[in-house]
């Protein structure tokens, strides 16, 4: 790709061009899952520090129509409990060119929320779903709500969030014996699921490579009762790799941040909800858009500190490296 072809875009020093862009709307979650967030929760952001509706609003228009970005999803925390959600993913649907949109989810409230949301714009929606037990549930999440989130998944795929994709982490001894029940429940209702390898992004600075479930043995235990073909499909910048399931056209993915990483081809450009660009899930490092904003900036001098904050992104997230430090933020203040 020419320097010319990318001129305004979010390109790094490796040429890599950022066109996804994951935009958190709220730190705070209704989950207590055990490998993000202690149970007592976290300080959550202040009301002021978060970015309005129409900072937020603003700052995608911006990445959208001067910066290239074609892709937007928004995360959390749990964007379902930010108030001003239909109307940011509406604002967004206008917008020319008209981003994809999708949204990560616990799917706690979804069933309810998910007709509105289509009809404000957004195409599909990926749901955090760790174990088919409602116990285990209970126990990984502190909360006794897995019902509400298979009403959820329900709810999605009947408003036309489509496809419907599950994202899944295994923690070794804890649920990492159900990849085939996970499978064979998302091949029933025909949601496409995706295992995620634990990252190094919990609150509590706890993970631990030794006790990770990696992307080759989740491949393993799945193939002791399913037939696995390589996807002939070009995976481009797409964080997971996925296999056909019994010859297909079903589809499971592994994503393995840890073990095989994918950041030769990462196109992911990220906004916390108090405004900061991450250039990495893993930076250390922050670049402020917020304070921009609210000093007066016009989009120019947005997009041209978008653009610089982005050049500066590294060639990887260095956690086989013996100097890699852990993010401050945790997943739930950094947003998926």
């Amino acid at each position: 790709m020419s320097a010319q072809s990318t001129a305004g875009l979010l390109v790094d020093r490796y040429g890599r061009v950022a066109r996804d862009l994951r935009v958190s709307l709220t730190d705070k979650c209704n989950l207590r899952c055990t490998y993000c967030m202690p149970a007592e929760g976290l300080p959550w952001l202040a009301g002021p520090e978060l970015l309005t509706d129409a900072e937020v609003i603003r700052l995608i228009r911006v990445a959208v129509q001067r910066l290239g970005v074609t892709e937007v999803r928004f995360t959390g925390g749990e964007p379902l409990i930010r108030p001003g959600l239909a109307g940011i993913v509406a604002a967004t649907a206008e917008l020319r060119p008209r981003p994809r949109l999708s949204l990560t989810t616990n799917g706690i409230g979804l069933d309810r929320l998910a007709p509105t949301l289509r009809a404000a714009g957004l195409d599909r929606v990926n749901v955090s779903l760790d174990t088919l037990d409602a116990d285990r549930f209970h126990r990984l999440t502190r909360r006794p709500r897995l019902d509400a989130v298979l009403a959820g998944l329900a709810g999605a795929a009947a408003a036309g969030l489509t496809p419907v994709k599950i994202n899944s982490v295994l923690l070794r001894g804890v649920n990492d014996d159900e990849a085939p029940a996970l499978l064979r429940y998302a091949l029933a209702h025909g949601y496409q699921l995706r295992f995620i390898e634990q990252m190094p992004l919990d609150a509590q600075h706890g993970w631990d490579r030794a006790t990770m479930v990696t992307a080759a043995e989740i491949l393993a235990a799945l193939r002791a009762e399913f037939d696995l073909r390589p996807d002939p499909t070009v995976r481009g910048a797409a964080p997971a790799e996925t296999w056909l399931v019994d010859a297909g056209p079903a589809r499971v993915g592994v994503i393995g941040s840890v073990t095989r990483p994918f950041c030769g081809d990462c196109d992911r450009t990220r906004l916390t909800a108090d405004g900061q660009v991450r250039a990495c899930l893993f930076a250390t490092e922050e670049s402020d858009l917020r304070g921009a904003l609210r000093a007066g900036a016009d989009d120019d001098e947005v997009a041209r500190r978008w653009r610089t904050a982005m050049w500066g992104k590294r060639a990887g997230h260095g956690i086989d490296d013996p100097s890699f430090l852990q993010p401050a933020r945790p997943m739930s203040a950094i947003g998926g």
